[in-house]
């Protein structure tokens, strides 16, 4: 008989802290920072949704550059949460964590500067690498700091809720303060703030295990990345065109270089075995899918309603709040659910929600109603709550515990990528309709839940074989 995966993780866990004695967990303040940390990295990267029309204005953005403004941070973030994540296992934690959330604050202070769409795209780019670095980082630590089973499920509920809590408040920050420039200036003084918290509170956590960096799977897969997200968002403006394949190229060739290097290497960044397992594939899948359908969609969404239905950006903000907001309290509460409902099942009845709050907002443009939308904002937002509060305990479930970061920075990357996917697919199926910007949006929901549909049956078939 075999022991079951939540034993196997605590007896590694317990083999991490045994190799790391200098380095007691604080659980309270672990969980504190890597939370309000995660927070403004979410906020960051939400900013744009309600301020893209004033920031593509002041940039001089044509409508066909606008997915990059949106598609900066996600870059980042697919290009290095991997890579972050085998880091910060390797080298400590608290040290990725900490130096992420330093850059996160200056990176994020020079977008405030920025005078040109490049400019303010690259700093973008800058701003989700930062924040890959602390996203892949703060389950490691929190992992470390909470090893037993119970507590490891109310710290990954209370961080994906946080998740959530920075996509409700973004927005709001973003419409509260009168500059889109000033907005930046504020959350990377947050950054800054909890940079320097996390050098005097958190406890230093890495993986036991010893050999050389993975440097030459780390290029790899990093420009593998680069290429695949570069060539999604450039496809917005034509899927034939040669960039877009030679991009696509680039990628298949650097994936099959780095799966020849992580089967070579004796410290891989990420054991490919894993791929074996169906929990891990259930949650690489729900990271995908996450990003595809509910990120790409929401994202989008608030600017469609700015310029369809002249809506402020404040008022699109407190609409959007309906989803992000019930979703960030569903989060906090779904640790009821342990014992009752498998997370697996929980990440299918999560996407089905969506699919079904999806729907239901259908019309509501063409209609010219924004009450119609909010049913269906509030039963998407049921179902973004339960996403965001499996996905990272599953991430973490489904790896060797010393491997926490690697697991969260390996969901999190196909989040990211799905995300920057899932933008670039709304906006394609939303402005290319013939029946106008409504009907468009109207396409683009329905894509939306359809994928959704699909995650749902994906990840109930991943059941793990007894």
């Amino acid at each position: 008989m075999t022991a079951s995966p939540a034993t196997a993780a605590q007896a590694q866990a317990a083999t991490a802290r045994a190799a790391d004695p200098e380095s007691p967990p604080r659980p309270g303040a672990t969980l504190a920072l890597t939370s309000a940390a995660t927070a403004v990295a979410l906020m960051t990267y939400t900013t744009p949704i309600v301020t893209l029309p004033a920031t593509a204005a002041a940039l001089h953005t044509p409508l066909s550059a606008q997915a990059w403004l949106l598609n900066g941070t996600p870059l980042g973030l697919a290009a290095l949460l991997l890579v972050a994540g085998s880091l910060a296992d390797d080298y400590g934690r608290r040290r990725i964590f900490v130096l992420g959330t330093l850059a996160l604050g200056v990176t994020t202070a020079l977008g405030a500067l920025a005078t040109g769409t490049w400019l303010f795209t690259l700093a973008r780019i800058a701003q989700g690498a930062a924040s890959a670095a602390l996203l892949a980082s703060s389950l490691g630590l929190i992992v470390h700091a909470f090893p037993t089973a119970a507590g490891r499920l109310r710290a990954t509920g209370v961080w994906g809720a946080f998740v959530t809590g920075g996509i409700a408040v973004g927005p709001l920050l973003a419409a509260g303060i009168p500059h889109w420039r000033a907005v930046y200036g504020v959350l990377g003084a947050a950054a800054l703030v909890i940079a320097l918290l996390g050098t005097r509170a958190l406890t230093e956590s890495r993986s036991p295990r010893g050999g050389r960096p993975d440097f030459a799977g780390a290029a790899t897969f990093g420009l593998a990345l680069v290429s695949l997200v570069a060539a999604l968002t450039l496809g917005r403006d034509g899927w034939l065109r040669a960039p877009v394949w030679l991009l696509l190229g680039a990628a298949v060739v650097l994936l099959a270089g780095f799966a020849l290097v992580e089967r070579r290497t004796a410290t891989p960044m990420i054991d490919l075995s894993l791929l074996r397992h169906r929990g891990f594939l259930a949650s690489s899948v729900g990271g995908l899918f996450t990003g595809l359908s509910v990120i790409g969609l929401f994202s989008f969404l608030p600017a469609v309603l700015q310029r369809v239905l002249g809506m402020s950006a404040m008022d699109t903000a407190l609409l959007t709040l309906l989803w992000a907001g019930l979703a960030f309290v569903v989060a906090l509460q779904a640790r009821r659910l342990a014992g009752r409902v498998p997370t697996r099942v929980q990440l299918a009845i999560a996407f089905a929600l969506h699919a079904v709050g999806v729907i239901t907002m259908l019309g509501a443009l063409d209609a010219g109603s924004t009450t119609r939308f909010v049913p269906g904002m509030l039963i998407a937002g049921v179902g973004s709550g339960l996403l965001n509060a499996a996905l990272p305990l599953l991430a973490v479930e489904s790896v060797p515990a010393a491997r926490a970061a690697m697991g969260s920075g390996a969901q999190q990357t196909l989040r990211y990528i799905g995300s920057c996917a899932g933008v670039s697919l709304t906006i394609a199926v939303a402005t290319s309709s013939s029946g106008g910007p409504a009907r468009g949006t109207d396409i683009a929901m329905v894509v939306s839940a359809v994928l959704a549909l699909v995650a749902a049956v994906a990840v109930l078939a991943l059941r793990e074989r007894p």
